[in-house]
């Protein structure tokens, strides 16, 4: 047996390998939290069947569960992509994780697409799980499959964008306090549960250009009444996504 046969080979490993591992881990991190569990799981579903089984709002024609069904997906997309992650990176940041992953083999960018991985395989089992409860509470859902998913993707992308823009400048307090302050809101005035029409035609008109709005009314007008491309939606929350992510490229700080 020579000497150097076990030799050590130091280096970092391939940048594949290294953003698939940083992902399981934010992952894992996640699911484990009991407060993003809250969040992303027990909250959505509690809406759903609540307001699916008693008549508390008035959500027009048809079954309440075909109106409810859209926007919980769409708040089940804010729940992880902005309240959870806005939360849990600003704690990182905090705490001063993020600066020695950014000083790790780990380019910074692979840290943040890891961190968005993690928020659409966590997004996954949150649309199985709600969808499975929809169709055992009578859902029908109709429309393009295409138009959902890009729906869902673009939603991700603002509200990765605007809760990685809260982390990266607020303090880790502040964006707790912030992060569910907006979740309670948007939950609220973003036609999630109460239809837009309830609300006066000068509120509709600001609240229609709000993300949680166009996720879940786009959402609603291909799940429910079968459109084929909700362009208007896509258009808002493409903007979102756009002045979000820039935002957040431009002014997040890592320390």
């Amino acid at each position: 047996m020579s000497a150097g046969t076990y030799a050590p080979r130091p280096g970092a490993a391939p940048l594949g390998r290294m953003i698939t591992a940083q992902t399981a881990l934010e992952t894992r991190m996640l699911l484990r939290n009991g407060e993003q569990l809250l969040l992303t799981v027990v909250i959505p579903t509690l809406l759903l069947v609540l307001f699916s089984a008693v008549d508390i709002v008035d959500t027009g024609a048809g079954e309440a569960v075909d109106f409810l069904a859209p926007g919980i997906l769409a708040l089940a997309v804010m729940s992880t992509a902005f309240t959870g992650q806005a939360i849990a990176t600003g704690f990182e940041r905090r705490y001063g994780v993020l600066k020695r992953l950014g000083a790790s083999p780990l380019p910074r960018w692979g840290l943040m697409t890891a961190k968005t991985l993690a928020v659409l395989v966590t997004e996954v089992l949150q649309v199985v799980l709600l969808t499975v409860i929809a169709f055992a509470l009578g859902w029908s859902p109709q429309g393009n499959p295409l138009a959902v998913l890009l729906l869902l993707v673009l939603g991700t992308a603002a509200f990765s964008g605007l809760g990685l823009l809260m982390a990266g400048t607020l303090r880790a307090e502040a964006t707790l306090a912030a992060a569910n302050l907006v979740f309670l809101l948007l939950l609220v005035g973003g036609g999630v549960i109460v239809p837009l029409d309830k609300f006066p035609d000068a509120v509709q008109s600001v609240l229609g250009l709000l993300p949680i709005t166009a996720l879940s009314d786009g959402l609603r007008e291909v799940l429910q009444h079968g459109a084929s491309m909700p362009w208007g939606d896509l258009g808002v929350l493409a903007v979102w996504s756009v002045l979000g992510l820039g935002a957040a490229a431009r002014f997040f700080r890592w320390e």
